[in-house]
């Protein structure tokens, strides 16, 4: 099919996400039709750099040789058959191996089909917990301001973004706020030894006020990615992680971006030394390949639900595709390369290189406010006045004029309003993370001058 012919129809039949469809109807689509390693080929036979990853879950590159044979192979045997009454052999290896690498505690892997799907499976987890162990009046959640777990209304009433879900808010149950410190470090311009010591103080206020109705306390650990590449300190994940428990609540971390090796360890609540009562993982989890998502639960959770059948304790929760043989056995490939690879200790160059050119070449031109980094997973404010720390208005959409400037000099970007977004594949070579500082440096140029 000529490539007329499909933005024709694209422009007809499709919806796209997150995307004002006035502006995608007035120019032409671009179209992916194929891609190998960090690169995407569109129908023309442009080249990108694939600058995001393809939304933070591709992780070996395309066209992994091991990943293609793990799928083909699974096709072999059965592409799909359900986990209700029966049981199937790639979900079963994968949650033995996730169980392996997982911070030690976590026992029991549920499975779903996307990040939103994950943290509703840890969210009905932690209700019907809290429930069953007779805490009745834990029936609401406490999250971080900004944050963003999904767009499911359980996910959208702990994640609440203004700027997404403000036309749901009639619709879903509010979560309990706790301020992060960036926000007393950016907005109240506290030294960052301050606003920790500001959102802590805030944190133990809050959730000793709200203990008795709070079930749980979710996270994204390290870095709140939707919100703007916001990154707090280990400290500040470590001491939320006691307080839940100090106060009879389940601790969550939403690791849906940070899992699979974007914070420079396989998961970022490695960083804390912390096990979660329950972990969320999708996006990385295939290695970008197949939607796939689990969510981990330690022993103590899992039992919680073992009783007779005429209880009616069991977790009545599922999806059809839940434990796909297909994703599975992808995902199962991906820890194959993650050890065959060595790919976690390879990431220790890379992030150090990201580090010395955003430090070099992006920080110092004058409209960029802040760099915000952790791993591979960077995030650059820009603001029309730096020393007064202006932000740009919605109209002159700075970041959408980033993104075209990078597009037309071959590099793939998504911005976040101001915030330019760079989470390349963990496959990254060097001399694509200097095309990639190099491309970005002179879009942003272009965007600002």
């Amino acid at each position: 099919m000529d490539t007329e012919t499909l933005a024709r129809w694209d422009h007809r039949h499709l919806w796209h996400p997150f995307t004002q469809m006035a502006d995608w109807l007035a120019e032409e689509p671009l179209i992916v039709a194929e891609a190998e390693g960090c690169t995407l080929i569109d129908t023309r036979g442009r080249r990108y750099l694939d600058g995001v990853s393809s939304l933070w879950c591709n992780v070996h590159g395309h066209r992994h040789p091991t990943l293609d044979a793990a799928l083909r192979a699974q096709l072999e045997q059965v592409a799909h058959t359900t986990m209700l009454g029966l049981a199937n052999r790639p979900s079963i290896e994968l949650a033995h191996a996730l169980v392996a690498l997982a911070p030690v505690g976590l026992t029991r892997v549920f499975y779903s089909d996307a990040g939103a799907t994950a943290v509703e499976v840890a969210l009905r987890i932690a209700l019907q917990y809290q429930q069953l162990r007779g805490e009745t009046a834990r029936t609401r959640f406490a999250s971080l301001v900004e944050a963003y777990h999904g767009d499911t209304l359980g996910a959208v009433g702990v994640g609440y973004s203004e700027t997404f879900h403000r036309h749901l808010a009639s619709a879903v149950a509010p979560a309990v706020r706790l301020t992060p410190p960036h926000v007393f470090r950016w907005e109240r311009v506290l030294s960052a030894e301050a606003a920790l010591g500001a959102a802590l103080a805030e944190a133990e206020q809050v959730l000793a006020a709200h203990a008795p109705h709070l079930a749980a306390l979710i996270v994204e650990p390290l870095v709140q990615g939707a919100a703007g590449m916001w990154v707090h300190p280990v400290a500040y994940l470590a001491a939320l992680h006691e307080l839940a428990h100090r106060h009879g609540m389940l601790f969550i971390a939403d690791e849906v971006a940070t899992g699979f090796g974007r914070t420079g360890r396989m998961f970022a609540s490695e960083h804390a030394a912390i096990t979660p009562d329950l972990l969320c993982l999708a996006k990385g989890i295939s290695g970008g390949y197949l939607p796939l998502a689990a969510t981990l639960a330690t022993e103590e959770v899992f039992a919680a639900f073992l009783g007779p059948y005429e209880e009616f304790r069991a977790f009545f929760h599922g999806h059809t595709y839940t434990g796909n043989p297909l994703g599975c056995a992808v995902g199962l490939a991906s820890l194959d390369v993650f050890r065959q690879e060595r790919t976690l200790q390879a990431l220790g160059p890379k992030i150090a290189r990201l580090t010395e050119r955003l430090v070099a070449d992006v920080a110092p031109l004058p409209h960029v406010g802040d760099i915000r980094q952790q791993g591979v997973m960077v995030g650059i404010e820009l603001v029309a006045d730096r020393a007064a720390r202006v932000p740009y208005p919605p109209a002159a959409r700075v970041g959408q004029r980033v993104v075209r400037a990078a597009r037309a000099r071959g590099v793939i970007l998504r911005p976040l309003g101001n915030v330019i977004v760079l989470m390349p594949p963990l496959a990254i070579a060097a001399a694509e993370i200097d095309r990639l500082i190099d491309v970005t440096r002179e879009a942003i140029r272009e965007a600002t001058g």
